[in-house]
């Protein structure tokens, strides 16, 4: 669990770094949620990449309850972790593509 959180945050600080390069401000906004994030930006991404991102916010634990993390931990296999991670992967290098 704890891995995809930080992958979650990986994407967050790739995000925000994005906002501030298409934004006047240098402070994104204090949101960890991934396609607000974006959608305030001049990036387009696909729609799948969109769809994936609002489901990964999933993993941005922050301020849930414990319940709730249970049931993120039970999802969280080794497998299902994997896949979710090579995901992670191409959207990493789509955004850091963002940034040049």
């Amino acid at each position: 669990m704890h891995c995809l959180f930080f992958a979650h945050l990986t994407l967050e600080k790739l995000c925000k770094a994005i906002w501030v390069k298409y934004n006047d401000g240098n402070f994104p906004p204090k949101i960890h949620n991934l396609v607000k994030i974006i959608r305030q930006t001049a990036v387009v991404l696909a729609d799948e990449q969109i769809e994936f991102l609002q489901a990964f916010n999933d993993f941005q634990l922050e301020g849930r309850y414990p319940d709730y993390l249970f049931e993120i931990d039970k999802m969280c296999n080794k497998k299902h972790t994997a896949e979710l991670l090579k995901t992670v992967k191409i959207i990493r290098i789509c955004l850091q593509e963002k940034l040049q």
